[in-house]
Parts: C-alpha cells; sequence; structure tokens
C-alpha cells in the first residue's frame, strides 16, 4: 500500500461527508468548542459528576447558539427562548423568563416578553403577547430592582426577602397561581443601558442556586444575547439612515407646500414605521385673527375663545388631517377642516400634544381615562385601536405646525422608547423642512410683489396715447400742478359736495381734484395737522394718476366714494362720533379705496390666476387698493400725515385698512348684523349725548359703522337722481359684460348672466335684485340711524320703482315670446 497523501484525505471526505461529521464531532469538537471558551478537553474524564459535565455541555450550547445567530435570521425572542430552554435545563430550573426594559413617555419599566420557558415548552405559548404584558416600574418587583441595580440577585427564599424589603412582589404568582420559591435574576446590559432581564426560578435539585448557576447565566446572557441585540440594533440604525435619507429626499423634492411636502415623506417611508395606521393634523398657523372676526367679540355678541391654546398662543385649529392607513389594502384619506368628532380628534389627544408640546406614548389606549378612544371597531375590516403614539411636529421657531400619530404596532407590541426617537427624529426633521416651504413661500411673495410693481410702473409712467396727443397739442399742460396751486378752489355750493345728489358728470376730472382738496378745508384738518399745500395736491393729484383708464372703476368713482363719505360725515351728522384724525382718515381712505382697479373683480383674479391672486389670499383687489394707498403714503412728498406723530399715524393706516378691506362685498354679510344692533340701540335713546357717549367711547362700535358707511359710499350711485343712476348703471354694465369678454374668450369660460353682454335685456331684473338684496338694507339703516341720510334711501327706492317698470316690461316681452314659441310647436305637432 502506497503513501497516502493530502489530496487523497480530502478527496476521501469530499466524497464521505457523513463520515467526515461523526469523525469531527468524535474527536475535534471538544477542542475547538474548549480553545473558543477555555475549556481543556483532557479535563472531561470517564467517571466525572454532572456539575463537572456542564461546563463542556455550557460551551457546547454557546456554541451552537452563536453559529445559529451567524447562519439565521432568527428573531432575538426566538434566540433567547432557546437560551432559556438550554439554561433552564442546565441549571435543573423549574422554569425561565425574560423581561425588557423600555421607556414610555420617558419613564423606563420592565415587560415581561417570554414567559415559563421550560426545555420543552414550545416559543408560541411563551411568548407573551402585548394585551397580556405584565409591566412593573423600575422599583417594584425583584425584576424591576434588577434592572434598577444592574446587579445579579440571587434569592435562595424570595419569603425572607419579602420580609426584609418591599423589592419582591408576589402580583404574578397571585395572576397565575404559581408559587415562587427562589429565583436567580440577572441583568442584561449592553454599555450602561439595561436591554432586558432573566429570571431564573425554582431550583429543582437544590434548595437554592449556586456561584456556579450564577457563572452559568452569566455566560450565556454575555456571550449570546448582547450579539443579538447589537446586530438587532444595527439593523434599527440601518433602518432609520435609510428612513431619513429617503425623507431628506422628497423634502427636497418638494417646496411648494406644506401638506404635499409632509405626505410625501411620510408615505415614502411607511414600510420602516412599524405601525398600521398613522395620521398628521396640520395646524392652522394664524396668530392674530382678522379684525372683523374680532368684532362679534369685542361687542359681546361672541364668546371669546377658551379652547386649547398651543405654547406660543395660537388657537389649536387643525384645518386638516391625512390619514394614512396601511393595514389591509393601503389608503389615503385627505379631510379638510376636520369636525371635532372626526376619530382621529375625538380622543383628545391630539389636541393636548398641540396644546402642551409633549409625547405621548399610550399601551391600551381604549382604556385610558383621560382621553376618550373609540373602543369599537373603525369600519368593515375591523380595525380598532390598541396602542397610541403622539408626537408634536416643531419648526426652527419652536412652533408646533401639527401633529403626527401613529397606532398600533404590526409585530402588536406597544410603542417603546426606540419607536419615540425613531418618530421624534422624524418629526424634527419634517419640523425643521418647514424652513424649505416658508422660505420658497417668502420668495414667491417677493417675485409677485415685483411683478405688481413693475406692472404698476410700467402704466403710470409709459405714456399712452392721449398723453401724447396733449403734448404735442399744449406743452402748458406739463404746468399743471403750478395752475392748480394758484387757482381758486371751487366753492362747494357750485358743485354741490355737501348734497346726496351730488353728480360728477358736470364736472372735469381736473376740477374734481381740486374738489377733493376743498373738502380737506371743510372738514378743517389741513392746518389743524399742518398738511403743506403742495404735498395735498400732489397726493390728490397722484391718487387721480393711481385710477386706471377704464369704464367704471376709474377715478371719478373714486371721487365719487370720496364726497360721499365727505357729505356721511358733514351732511348726515355722523361726523360728531370721530374725531377730525378719523375723519381725515376715513375721507382720504374713501378717495384711494379703488386705486389701481383693473376692471376685473376678486374672482377673475382668482380664475386668472394673477399675480395679485397669488400674493393676497383673501379681499384681492381691495388689499391691492390698500398696499398701493400705503406705498404712496411712503413717499415724503406725497405723505399728507408727514407731521402726525407715531401713534397717530399707526392709527389712520389702522383705519385705511378697516375702510378700504370693508368695501370687498364679501364681507359685507358679517358686518350688516352687528349695525343693525348698533342702531336698534341708539333709536332707544332718547338724548343725543347719550348717543355720541355710546359710539364714540367704543372703538369697536366706530369701525363697524366706517365700515358700513364704506360700503354706503361704494354703492352710492344707485342711490342718485334717475338720470345719474341710469347712465352710471350703464357703465358698470359695460364693465361687467368687458370681464365676461374676457372670461370668454381668455379663460375659455362661459360667463355668469350679470357679466354676460348677450343677456343684456336683463339688466333692469339685475337691477331690482341687488337693490333687494343688498342695497335695501344699507341705505334704511342708515336713514334709521340718522333721519339726515334719508335721501339716500328716498333715491333708492325711486331707482327701484324705475327698474322694476322696465324689468315688468321685459318680462312681459319674454313672456310673450315663450307663448308665440310654444304656440308654434303646438302647431307643427298637430300638423305631424
Amino acid at each position: 500500500m502506497g503513501e497516502i497523501s493530502k489530496d487523497d484525505v480530502e478527496k476521501y471526505l469530499e466524497n464521505n461527508p457523513q463520515f467526515a461529521k461523526e469523525y469531527y464531532d468524535k474527536k475535534l469538537r471538544a477542542e475547538v468548542v474548549g480553545s473558543v471558551f477555555k475549556v481543556n478537553p483532557g479535563d472531561v474524564k470517564d467517571g466525572i459528576s454532572f456539575k463537572e459535565m456542564t461546563k463542556l455541555e455550557e460551551c457546547q450550547v454557546l456554541f451552537e447558539l452563536m453559529m445559529e445567530i451567524q447562519e439565521e435570521a432568527s428573531s432575538v425572542e426566538k434566540i433567547v427562548h432557546k437560551i432559556l430552554q438550554r439554561l433552564a435545563q442546565l441549571l435543573a430550573a423549574d422554569r425561565c423568563s425574560m423581561f425588557i426594559q423600555r421607556s414610555r413617555n420617558g419613564i423606563p419599566e420592565v415587560a415581561s416578553r417570554l414567559m415559563d420557558v421550560t426545555p420543552t415548552s414550545k416559543y408560541e405559548s411563551n411568548l407573551v403577547p402585548p394585551e397580556k404584558e405584565v409591566v412593573f416600574p423600575l422599583d417594584i418587583g425583584i425584576v424591576g430592582w434588577v434592572a434598577h441595580t444592574k446587579k445579579v440577585f440571587n434569592i435562595p427564599d424570595v419569603k425572607k426577602v419579602s420580609e426584609k424589603n418591599n423589592h419582591f412582589s408576589d402580583f404574578v404568582d397571585k395572576q397565575t397561581g404559581y408559587t415562587t420559591v427562589n429565583m436567580l435574576a440577572a441583568p442584561i446590559v449592553s454599555g450602561k443601558e439595561v436591554l432586558a432581564v432573566f429570571m431564573v426560578l425554582n431550583k429543582q435539585n437544590a434548595s437554592e442556586f449556586s456561584k456556579e448557576d450564577e457563572d452559568v447565566s452569566t455566560d450565556m446572557k454575555n456571550a449570546v444575547v448582547r450579539r443579538a441585540t447589537r446586530s438587532n440594533k444595527l439593523g434599527s440604525l440601518s433602518g432609520l439612515s435609510i428612513m431619513l435619507l429617503w425623507s431628506a429626499n422628497k423634502v427636497f423634492e418638494e417646496l411648494t407646500d406644506i401638506e404635499r411636502q409632509f405626505h410625501k415623506a411620510l408615505y415614502t417611508i411607511r414600510v420602516y414605521l412599524n405601525c398600521e395606521r398613522y395620521s398628521v393634523g396640520l395646524l392652522d398657523m394664524t396668530k392674530e385673527k382678522e379684525f372683523y372676526d374680532e368684532w362679534p367679540i369685542k361687542l359681546g355678541e361672541a364668546e371669546p375663545y377658551k379652547g386649547p391654546k398651543t405654547p406660543d398662543g395660537r388657537e389649536v385649529n387643525f384645518y386638516k388631517i391625512i390619514d394614512y392607513i396601511l393595514h389591509g389594502k393601503e389608503e389615503i384619506k385627505v379631510i379638510p377642516s376636520p369636525p371635532p368628532d372626526h376619530w382621529c380628534l375625538a380622543s383628545g389627544l391630539p389636541t393636548y400634544v398641540a396644546e402642551n408640546g409633549f409625547i405621548c406614548n399610550m399601551m391600551n389606549a381604549p382604556a385610558d381615562e383621560y382621553f376618550t378612544f373609540q373602543k369599537e371597531a373603525f369600519d368593515e375590516t375591523g380595525w380598532i385601536i390598541k396602542n397610541v403614539l403622539s408626537l408634536p411636529i416643531v419648526n426652527k421657531k419652536e412652533e408646533i405646525v401639527g401633529v403626527a400619530t401613529f397606532y398600533n404596532r404590526k409585530d402588536g407590541k406597544p410603542f417603546d422608547e426606540h419607536d419615540e426617537q425613531l418618530t421624534e427624529m422624524l418629526t424634527q426633521f419634517l419640523g425643521w423642512s418647514v424652513l424649505n416651504t416658508d422660505t420658497y413661500d417668502k420668495m414667491n411673495k417677493l417675485e409677485n410683489r415685483k411683478d405688481i410693481a413693475q406692472e404698476m410702473l410700467m402704466y403710470q409712467t409709459k405714456a399712452t396715447a392721449a398723453e401724447i396727443q396733449t403734448i404735442l397739442v399744449s406743452v402748458s399742460s406739463l404746468k399743471q400742478l403750478i395752475k392748480i396751486l394758484k387757482e381758486e378752489l371751487p366753492e362747494p355750493k357750485d358743485v354741490e359736495l355737501y348734497e346726496f345728489r351730488f353728480s360728477d358728470f358736470p364736472v372735469t376730472e381736473h376740477e374734481l381734484i381740486k374738489c377733493g382738496i376743498r373738502m380737506f378745508f371743510e372738514i378743517n384738518v389741513v392746518e389743524k395737522f399742518k398738511v403743506p399745500a403742495e404735498v395735498l395736491t400732489r397726493w390728490m393729484y397722484t391718487v387721480r394718476k393711481g385710477y386706471r383708464d377704464i369704464t367704471y372703476h376709474n377715478w371719478r368713482h373714486g371721487f365719487n366714494v370720496g364726497q360721499t363719505m365727505f357729505t356721511l360725515l358733514m351732511t348726515g351728522r355722523i361726523k360728531k362720533y370721530y374725531t377730525d384724525l378719523e375723519a381725515f382718515a376715513m375721507v382720504s381712505a374713501a378717495f384711494c379705496h379703488d386705486i389701481d382697479h383693473r376692471g376685473t373683480n376678486n374672482l377673475y383674479q382668482m380664475k386668472s390666476a394673477s399675480p395679485l391672486a397669488r400674493l393676497h389670499g383673501s379681499s384681492i383687489l381691495e388689499r391691492h387698493h390698500l398696499e398701493y394707498s400705503k406705498t404712496l403714503l411712503q413717499d415724503e412728498s406725497l405723505n399728507i400725515f408727514q407731521n402726525l406723530n407715531k401713534r397717530q399715524y399707526e392709527t389712520v393706516l389702522h383705519l385705511f385698512e378697516v375702510a378700504i378691506i370693508a368695501t370687498d362685498l364679501a364681507l359685507y354679510f358679517k358686518k350688516r348684523t352687528m349695525f343693525q344692533k348698533i342702531v336698534d340701540a341708539i333709536e332707544k335713546m332718547e338724548k343725543e349725548e347719550e348717543a355720541i357717549k355710546y359710539i364714540s367711547m367704543d372703538p369697536t362700535k366706530k369701525e363697524v359703522i366706517m365700515a358700513m358707511m364704506m360700503t354706503g359710499c361704494d354703492l352710492s350711485a344707485i342711490t342718485k337722481p334717475w338720470e345719474v343712476q341710469s347712465k352710471v348703471a350703464i357703465m358698470v354694465a359695460n364693465e361687467f359684460w368687458e370681464q365676461g369678454d374676457l372670461e370668454r374668450t381668455v379663460l375659455q369660460q362661459q360667463p355668469i348672466p350679470m357679466m354676460d353682454r348677450n343677456k343684456g335685456e336683463e339688466l333692469p331684473k339685475l337691477q331690482v335684485g341687488f337693490i333687494d338684496f343688498v342695497c335695501t338694507f344699507v341705505y334704511k339703516e342708515f336713514s334709521r340711524f340718522h333721519k339726515e341720510i334719508t335721501p339716500m334711501f328716498d333715491g333708492l327706492q325711486n331707482n327701484r320703482v324705475e327698474w322694476k317698470s322696465r324689468a315688468d316690461v321685459y318680462e312681459e316681452k319674454m313672456k310673450k315670446i315663450e307663448e308665440e314659441k310654444k304656440r308654434q310647436e303646438e302647431e307643427a305637432a298637430k300638423k305631424g
């Protein structure tokens, strides 16, 4: 027989794998295991005791378990279950358990995860479902005390321990009927963090656990459990990194809107959130109400808000909820303006989080007594709330912009400290990302302001064909300003400035400028507030130029509103409620109320997505008129209020805002009831001094009256003598029809009848409807308020008679046409 080479041996072993395994197990496994765990196989001799054998057996178990951790993707619980089975066998214990340590809402606790593990028990029967968890604070029970002290406790007799101190708790024994005699409890520590606690109960072949038993348990947990936990932690960190990376990708992809940004970021990483459902409630960021929304509260007609507020003082108002369903069929539900009883809000938890800024982690949420979670199934799928984790979404300014609430971990366990940290990092990241949308919004507004400013500048500075012709005809027109300063202002009686029936038709636009200047002298504000004559003239002339050359909302309309305001104050005797400064501001604002009007209404601005609509969210044109007016005052050579002190100037700007925004008819119905109640109260007062005190001492009542005065001024053409009203109505209709043409041609939309020139014959009918629905209330209440204003109501009624007679003629005509059409149809039917 020849010499056997290394290659021959390898070839034989490859062809006979079963022999190779048996030989390894018999001759080499003990040496390999011993070298790894520093145990000498030579020490194991024939006839040694079980106690001496356990060292090698322990090493064998550890070796097999480590190989399993490396080769299989087993859960930590399954690995620990095998350890506890071997531990119970090696230590001759009746049973073993494992409690995990976690934190909820920042409070540490231990909770049962594996209970009553024996050498032959099955994993499924030992795994504790979330709803049956036994939870101990760290100051109750041996298991809690072990987690607190991070020390091993070997207790020979639990009764003697309970007599000495109160650490032992028989709560579990009472629940299960089991009797604990002795125990060995050891913490599983990683660094300074306690991850879990092993409990080994009731030694079977001795009265207590020995020091060797402690060593065995220590070797088991240190060599295996730490490694399994580290592997699990690395997987969690990897998942967190991926989650934040994907979120960042979507956050920077979507800059235009916070709702879309949150939706994309959260939906993209839904797989990593490990929950069955989550919702995001977005909070209204409004800190101050509009002045007209505060009037009912100031007048005592509505209760002030007494509900919860965010830490920075905002009312807790969820303007939108995005509900993500991840169990069963995935679905996203968006609920704008959710009612308080919507299931996401009904419990009160999101409101509580928004109010206090706390992270709330709740297990078995329906059983909670403070919050009212729905206990029944929500839909046909049978889904119910079990555990809840709710967190605030906070931006860089430390303002709570929303609340994210996660429901039911997919594995059925309560949310733990890891979930809190993960979701907190996510919500912080989302909160900080709001800076992107805020910056984008600011940039957009700046861009829109630039576009509007450029449009205004081009319109005012670029000479029109008509202006060029006036220059070519006469150069003297360039000296208009000097001419105005030298000319004598018109007498009020000559142009009927104090009359409600005033008509601008006989007066040139140039003369109207001088009439406007005259009104400021009549209310005695020029000398009192030291308004330079040149500045007043320049401002008045510039306001005139600020009005565009359009069909109705032009300088003549602006002047008429200013003149009506002047007349209400003086002839209508409303001036007695206001100071000279307030009257100054009211007349000035009335002149400016429609400056730079484009001949189209707010709805058209929104439909055409104009820069104005993108800049202003509500009362679009009115806010533009206000901004334009304030822009003029920023120029010292145009600032007629330049000699006021700071407080007076701020008062003027506020009154400008109230007066000009009040001309938005969309706000008319908000203020009419408040005005009517003031009128009712005045009617009951016998003395004039009482009425003056009642109004003049209350700034809110003065603002309500002023706002209604602006409406009365804006609509005053409807009260003029018929020969004036009929002409103005045609001008208004023509401007509406021009907008209708734009809607038809530019927007490709069919205009409403009021804007449709093809339905021009319906104008009388529309006028009657407008008088009845809007105008009658205004002037009837003003005639009740002050009898001196009755001429306006009388003029309105006279014009209604005129329009009604024309509407009746139209109706009669349409009736005959309909009858003729019906007759022709009947004749055609007979012939057929």
